[in-house]
């Protein structure tokens, strides 16, 4: 992100101090202005330690996003061949003296990983988990005053492998700075729930956590104000309450409200509670919770009902990063991802496997998803050598803690997972610690929200599984095994049932393999060189292969929709992700996996399941037509709300299709000729839809496109920018690879893609060569006010440009 200048955070504090609107509690985004180091510093958490010569920049920041892939990375291509190392982050800061003893405390949304926090030189602790959130108190180290206050963080990623996946490095979520009186509610101290929910009312609840560090006695009134999506109080409530020095007390208020909006995925409606301590008319403090109304069931016939209706849950596991952009977080990326996931007809994401971005859930809260919330890929059992079994017995408890804390309050979340395919769901004679851990994970959540259920994710479905066999969790969770959800309620008891993982489909956007009828699982061999497979280490996008282990998007989703026992399912994957290039080692870097690549491009099968899963009129004819002529080409065509498919070849009809049962495409072998491809939707003989594909002719020119016209600089909104390659009549060009060349006016680029899982030049580059005829480039600007401009160049094409307001 642009680097703010350190005046600019000081004049934020400085308006803080004398505006009411900040009376009782300052959240102040405590992201500019950081210096960084790449590599160990001895002395670097002094306050006078001279780092002058640091480089100076803005967090969210991932480190490694930055570095070179690197084919000896210790990392290995399962966490995308980029290295992680040791990096420090120190920042300084001015407290006004106006907030001399008041209390001050820094929050962290994640850091990867094994974080040490220093203020002033004092140590303030460690936390080894890279994705959960913490906070420290600083009120007892800071200097008030003109002298500044120094914050110093040391990262430790250099123990690898200790990830799957990509993970990235550093600060890569945000931090914030809050200060309030000393009487204040505490940290994630705040629980709302809605035991009550109909169309006429709704009961709220509120658990209020006020602590009074005073050395003296406090009487004050707590008093909570439930608005709604307007701003119109609907409800209030005020509590008298005295509290001793030091004490910290749980405060429970109760509301109702008339006929309430249900929070829902089509109609995700949000209230906040207002909750201020007020003593002698003085505001102490000042809390603001986000919460939705809703009712749901799991029940183990229907499968999931929402506020009274039956909802399939059509979801799809994502991991954390997003995409060129690394680890960092952007709330506008994120909300890219959800908005071209919800385009296709998803409604469910699994946070795969870890506790995600608060900005995540907020996304999923305004955007309508349902969130399976997981918390561990492995408990005591390793995965990799260094991940987090190393440092569970003396972590898990606290850490899970704060994540139930943290996220309870989401409308969006529906389910915890406890872990995903863990090494002790497997039988050991004699052995029952998988059992005795997956009984206090259980605990321990039920303790802190007892209002959704409990899940596992299990890829072992034999009798041998100790923990379904257990009965624990509240929930019945396959990984996969399609073929045999007919038959959980026989082997496991009558629970609800959901799918937590399923899939796993490799696709290269706009490569295909014939014949399209051939269905391949690719063998896993990273022990040797690669003896399968594509020697340019693509898979076909015609939805013909897939991981041993899984099954064609097609076979899953036959399986899935006619049976209303599985209550939900989330895909393997929703985007392609850094890391884990199944089935290929070396020099792939990213993974097949994704229904859309990891540029954000959709690939084919995208559109089959948007067929399927919304109303919104769909025809989508694959592949391009460009190929050698006479070869005998598969075409397919995804469609909906229509009873037939036709297609021509340059006018003159190849025959009609009807989808058959349990199918959803339809298909044509075609011998290829130069012209133009044409396919026909109907609907009792009236056209639906019509799609056309050219034969393209040689590259000419660039087109750019941005989904947005505008974008918020105070809000750090990044604008993406889809590249075409298109011929000189304006088609496609599907087999276009020219290096495109960006040049930004008013900002700069932060990251390019193609959605190629074998490209290794660097994220940060401003050059990148078009795949298929596409490539994305993402800017940032430093401008207020104004127009931000892209350019887009190449040899022997004519150039593009798109503008973009700043508001």
């Amino acid at each position: 992100m642009t680097v703010k200048t350190t005046l600019l955070f000081l004049m934020i504090l400085s308006l803080c101090d004398s505006n009411s609107f900040c009376q009782g509690r300052q959240t102040i985004n405590f992201n500019s202005a950081w210096q960084f180091h790449l590599g160990d510093q001895r002395g670097a958490e002094r306050k006078d330690f001279n780092d002058n010569a640091w480089r100076t920049l803005d967090v969210p920041h991932d480190w490694s996003i930055e570095l070179p892939f690197d084919k000896e990375s210790p990392t290995g291509t399962g966490g995308g061949a980029l290295p992680g190392g040791v990096g420090w982050y120190r920042k300084k800061f001015i407290l006004s003296q106006k907030d001399a003893g008041k209390s001050t405390v820094i929050t962290f949304d994640g850091v990867y990983r094994n974080s040490e926090v220093w203020v002033n030189g004092h140590y303030l602790g460690k936390r080894p988990n890279g994705y959960i959130s913490f906070q420290y108190d600083l009120t007892h180290f800071l200097i008030p005053g003109n002298e500044p206050n120094v914050i110093a963080v040391r990262v430790d990623n250099s123990e690898q492998p200790n990830s799957r996946w990509y993970s990235g490095s550093g600060i890569y979520r945000n931090v914030w700075l809050t200060i309030t009186g000393q009487v204040h509610i505490a940290y994630l101290g705040s629980y709302i729930t809605t035991p009550v929910v109909s169309t006429q009312e709704a009961r709220v609840n509120e658990e209020i956590m006020v602590e009074n560090k005073e050395q003296a006695a406090k009487k004050v009134t707590i008093t909570t104000r439930l608005e709604n999506a307007a701003g119109i109080v609907v409800a209030s409530s005020s509590t008298p309450e005295s509290l001793t020095a030091g004490e910290q007390k749980k405060i429970l208020q109760s509301f109702s409200i008339v006929s309430p909006n249900r929070w829902s995925i089509d109609s995700p409606y949000l209230y906040q509670a207002v909750t201020t301590i007020e003593e002698n008319d003085k505001i102490l403090d000042r809390y603001t919770t986000s919460f939705g109304i809703r009712s749901f069931v799991f029940d183990p016939t229907r499968g999931f009902m929402l506020n009274g209706s039956h909802v399939k849950i059509r979801g799809v596991c994502n991991h954390h990063d997003l995409g060129c952009l690394g680890t960092a977080v952007n709330k506008s990326a994120i909300r890219r991802q959800l908005r071209i996931l919800k385009e296709m007809g998803c409604n469910g994401i699994r946070t795969s496997h870890n506790p995600p971005s608060p900005e995540l859930l907020e996304c999923c809260d305004e955007m309508g998803f349902v969130v399976m919330d997981e918390a561990f890929d492995m408990w005591k059992q390793p995965k990799t050598k260094f991940d987090y079994h190393l440092d569970w017995e003396q972590w898990h408890r606290r850490d899970l803690e704060d994540q139930v804390r943290r996220d309870r309050n989401h409308p969006s979340v529906f389910i915890w997972s406890l872990g995903n395919e863990i090494p002790e769901q497997w039988a050991k004679v004699g052995d029952s610690t998988g059992i005795a851990t997956l009984r206090e994970l259980n605990e321990i959540v039920k303790g802190l929200d007892d209002t959704r259920l409990t899940v596992t994710a299990n890829n072992e479905i034999g009798t041998g599984n100790r923990l379904l066999g257990s009965g624990i969790t509240d929930m019945i969770g396959y990984n996969y095994n399609h073929l045999h959800w007919d038959s959980v309620y026989d082997r496991w008891g009558k629970k609800p049932f959901i799918v937590t993982e399923s899939v796993s489909a490799l696709q290269t956007r706009g490569h295909y393999d014939m014949p399209s009828d051939s269905i391949r699982r690719w063998p896993i061999r990273w022990d040797l060189p690669l003896t399968t497979g594509n020697a340019d280490l693509t898979c076909s996008a015609y939805d013909n292969c897939s991981a041993p282990w899984g099954s064609t998007h097609e076979e899953t989703l036959r399986e899935f929709e006619g049976v209303d026992h599985v209550s939900g399912m989330f895909i393997w994957t929703g985007f392609d992700y850094i890391g884990e290039p199944t089935p290929y080692g070396w020099p792939a870097r990213s993974s097949y996996f994704g229904i859309v690549d990891l540029a954000g491009f959709p690939k084919d099968v995208y559109y089959m399941y948007q067929s399927v899963w919304t109303n919104k009129p769909v025809l989508h004819l694959l592949p391009h037509w460009n190929w050698a002529e006479g070869q005998q080409v598969d075409v397919w065509a995804y469609y909906n709300e229509a009873d037939e498919v036709e297609l021509y070849l340059d006018g003159q009809s190849l025959g009609k299709r009807t989808r058959k049962a349990g199918e959803f495409h339809v298909s044509w072998s075609v011998p290829f000729h130069a012209g133009l491809l044409k396919a026909i939707s109907r609907k009792n003989g009236k056209t639906v839809l019509e799609k056309e594909i050219r034969t393209a002719g040689k590259p000419a020119k660039i087109i750019l496109e941005t989904d947005h016209s505008s974008i918020d600089y105070k809000n750090d909104e990044l604008a993406f920018i889809s590249v075409k390659v298109v011929d000189k009549e304006g088609n496609l060009v599907p087999d276009a690879d020219n290096l495109i060349s960006f040049i930004v006016e008013g900002g700069r680029i932060v990251g390019t893609d193609n959605g190629n899982q074998t490209d290794l030049e660097s994220f940060q580059s401003t050059n990148r060569k078009s795949f298929h005829g596409r490539c994305l480039a993402v800017a940032e600007t430093f401008l207020k006010k104004g127009e931000l401009t892209v350019r887009a160049s190449g040899e022997g094409l004519q150039g593009g440009f798109v503008q973009i307001k700043i508001l």
